[in-house]
C-alpha cells in the first residue's frame, strides 16, 4: 500500500477549508492555532503542493485544495461514520439539545413516536433554557432556536418561514370595546416573546400605522404563557401563525385579516464539528425531512 499522510493533517485540512478560517477550525478541533497550522503545512508538503490562499482572517482552499477538499471529504466522512457505529452498535445515542418550550410541546413531541420508530437508539435530552446558541459545545449538541438569522460560523438550517398574528381571546373582539381595528391596540396590553421583540413594529409597519403606542408591552419567555395569558383576556400576543394554528385553543381568536411576513424564522442550528455525532446526524435529517426544508442555509 502507498504510504499516506497523517489522518490528522487530513483532518485539519477538511475542516479548514469547510470553514474558511483557521481559528475556527483550530477551536472545533481543540487546537492551537499554530499546531493545527503545522499540520495542514506537514500535508502541503506531503503532497508538494499549496493547498490554501492565505489571507489575515480566512484560509480559503485554491483549486487544488477544492479538487483535494472534494474527493477525500466524503470518504473522511464516510470513515468517521463507520467508526461511530462501530463505538456505538448496540447504544443509546444521546442528543443534548437546547429548544423552546413552546417548539417542542407544538412540534416534536407530536412526533417523536415517528423518530423513535427510525431511530430506536436515538434519545434526546431536552433542555429550555436560555442563550442556547451560545451554549453550543458546552452543554448541547445542537439547538433550535428562534432568530433572524444565525452566526455564519455554525451550521444552520432554517426550518420555517411565517407570519405574524395578533392573538387574543374571543372576548376581545365582542362588546363596546372590542379590539375590532389595529388603531384599537393603543385601548391594550401586547405582548411580546423576548426572542422576537421586533413582531409588533413589523405588524404595525405592515399596516402602515408605526407610532401606535399600546396600553404597555409585556415581555414574556415563554410561548406558551403568552398563549394562556392571551387566552384569558389580559392582552393580545403577536405570535406566528403556527404558534396559533398548533395551540388548537378555542379560547383564543385571530383579531385581524393583516398578513403579516415575520422577520424570524426557527432554526436548527450546531457547531460544524457536531455534524460528525452520528446522533446530531440523525436529528438534524429527521428534522429537516419533517418541515421539508433540508439545507435551505447550511454554514460551512
Amino acid at each position: 500500500m502507498r504510504r499516506l499522510p497523517p489522518l490528522t493533517a487530513v483532518e485539519a485540512f477538511v475542516q479548514t477549508a469547510r470553514l474558511g478560517s483557521l481559528k475556527a477550525a483550530a477551536e472545533e478541533l481543540a487546537l492551537s492555532s499554530p499546531a493545527l497550522s503545522r499540520r495542514i503545512q506537514a500535508l502541503e508538503r506531503f503532497l508538494g503542493r499549496a493547498l490554501f490562499d492565505r489571507a489575515p482572517g480566512a484560509m480559503r482552499p485554491n483549486g487544488d485544495g477544492e479538487k483535494l477538499l472534494q474527493a477525500i471529504a466524503p470518504h473522511l466522512n464516510g470513515l468517521s461514520d463507520a467508526i461511530e457505529a462501530f463505538i456505538t452498535e448496540g447504544t443509546v445515542l444521546r442528543l443534548r439539545l437546547g429548544v423552546l418550550p413552546l417548539f417542542a410541546s407544538q412540534q416534536i413531541f407530536p412526533h417523536i413516536a415517528e423518530l423513535r420508530a427510525l431511530h430506536p437508539e436515538l434519545h434526546l435530552d431536552i433542555d429550555t433554557g436560555g442563550h442556547a446558541l451560545a451554549r453550543l459545545g458546552d452543554g448541547l449538541d445542537a439547538a433550535i432556536v428562534l432568530a433572524r438569522d444565525i452566526d455564519p460560523a455554525l451550521y444552520a438550517c432554517r426550518l420555517d418561514r411565517n407570519r405574524i398574528l395578533a392573538i387574543g381571546a374571543k372576548s376581545l373582539g365582542k362588546g363596546p370595546g372590542a379590539i375590532a381595528r389595529p388603531a384599537d391596540l393603543a385601548r391594550t396590553t401586547v405582548f411580546l416573546h423576548r426572542d422576537m421583540p421586533d413582531t409588533f413594529d413589523a405588524f404595525c409597519h405592515a399596516l402602515g400605522i408605526d407610532g401606535i403606542e399600546p396600553l404597555a408591552i409585556d415581555h414574556f419567555d415563554s410561548g406558551q404563557l403568552m398563549l394562556e395569558a392571551a387566552a384569558q383576556g389580559l392582552g393580545v400576543a403577536f405570535m406566528h401563525e403556527s404558534h396559533f394554528v398548533n395551540a388548537r385553543d378555542d379560547r383564543l381568536v385571530r383579531l385581524f385579516d393583516a398578513e403579516v411576513d415575520s422577520p424570524y424564522s426557527y432554526w436548527f442550528a450546531c457547531r460544524p464539528r457536531a455534524l460528525e455525532l452520528r446522533a446530531v446526524q440523525l436529528f438534524r435529517d429527521w428534522l429537516t425531512g419533517l418541515f421539508g426544508t433540508a439545507g435551505e442555509r447550511a454554514a460551512a
